[in-house]
């Protein structure tokens, strides 16, 4: 661990060079390249340089027990500075082997959101609804930015599906968990008898990809125009702006109706196709390597049940890691950090765990 501990400090002397040299400055994609890797290293050295600082110390008080000699009120002060040492070396440790964890290339990118009515019609539909909502307020509380690609709305102001972008930093490391099945019990506004029903919603997380990092051929495409549908002002069903793609070779289909203009509307299209064509290369790369699914606390499925929304009883259950809160209200009003916090814990332990069993 410490000789790549030392690789990264000479590493992060070097890019400090580089980037007091003005023919790097000049050059915007090195230096923003550089400034990348200055980011994702900094943390690791800045932890290494603690740990060493501390073990200095830890050193220094050993040799004054070891001289011997102290008076009795000084050499009870280095032992307590002994002690300390050692409590802090073994946290920083612990911090370092996490730093030092493979991190996940799509940590830092924007995200993709897709949230359908499983089970349940129209009961599901609300509760996509609900979903929806508190991801908007976890954004506003975040100052990420939403922006909706296309929304099939229902009469009674659920969603059959929507699909939306988030832009911020770090928001799929944050959200990524969140992909899977969603169950709801409570009792529909329309149930009579005032019994709970239970229903569900999938959830879909996608990182933003680029272009070249998934490479489409336009003859692999289908593209459609239609005219957008659903509830809307004076525009709607004037203009056939809306697009419909799909992907031939993978029969992946997406559309986006949003926006006004047809051009826009292709364009965020691409995106999430570029996202979903990304999303089932790692789906299957993942199949193949079953040692990697044991070190996560979620696959990502979205066929996996990952949480229970229980109204009856102001409950929230999370499954994965056996996590239960009462504090339904505030979850579904945007407050889901400590679920999230939870999820990466358990995360960063189950790979921790597996680092060692290697």
């Amino acid at each position: 661990m410490f000789d790549k501990l030392k690789l990264f400090e000479n590493r992060l002397n070097e890019i400090d060079g580089q980037l007091s040299d003005a023919n790097v400055v000049s050059d915007q994609e090195q230096f923003k390249n550089l400034m990348r890797e200055h980011k994702q290293i900094s943390p690791i050295v800045e932890k290494y340089r603690e740990y060493l600082r501390v073990k200095a110390n830890l050193d220094e008080a050993r040799q004054l027990l070891d001289a011997g000699g102290l008076d009795k009120d000084f050499r009870e002060m280095v032992e307590d500075e002994l002690s300390g040492a050692k409590e802090d070396i073994e946290r920083i440790s612990d911090e370092l082997k996490i730093l030092l964890l493979p991190k996940d290339p799509n940590d830092d990118k924007n995200v993709i959101v897709e949230i359908r009515g499983g089970a349940g019609g129209e009961e599901a539909a609300l509760f996509a609804g609900v979903l929806f909502r508190m991801y908007s307020m976890y954004v506003e509380a975040r100052r990420w930015k939403l922006d909706i690609i296309s929304a099939n709305e229902t009469e009674l102001g659920g969603f059959k599906e929507i699909s939306f972008m988030i832009e911020g930093e770090g928001a799929y490391s944050r959200l990524k968990f969140e992909s899977g099945v969603h169950r709801v019990q409570r009792v529909p506004e329309t149930e009579a008898a005032g019994r709970i029903h239970t229903s569900t919603v999938t959830v879909a997380v996608l990182p933003e990809v680029d272009d070249v990092e998934v490479d489409i051929n336009p003859a692999d495409l289908q593209i459609d125009t239609y005219r957008s549908g659903g509830a809307g002002g004076q525009h709607v069903n004037k203009t056939e702006s809306a697009i419909r793609i799909t992907h031939i070779p993978t029969g992946i289909v997406v559309e986006c109706q949003d926006e006004r203009s047809q051009h826009k509307n292709k364009e965020k299209a691409m995106k999430v196709l570029r996202s979903r064509i990304y999303e089932q290369m790692q789906s299957e790369q993942m199949s193949k390597i079953a040692s990697e699914r044991k070190s996560q606390v979620g696959t990502g499925d979205r066929s996996e049940r990952i949480r229970t929304y229980n109204y009856p009883q102001g409950r929230v259950s999370d499954h994965r890691i056996g996590l239960t809160l009462y504090r339904l209200e505030a979850i579904l009003n945007g407050d889901i950090d400590e679920i999230i916090d939870a999820l990466i814990t358990a995360d960063r332990a189950e790979k921790l765990r597996a680092e060692s069993d290697e």
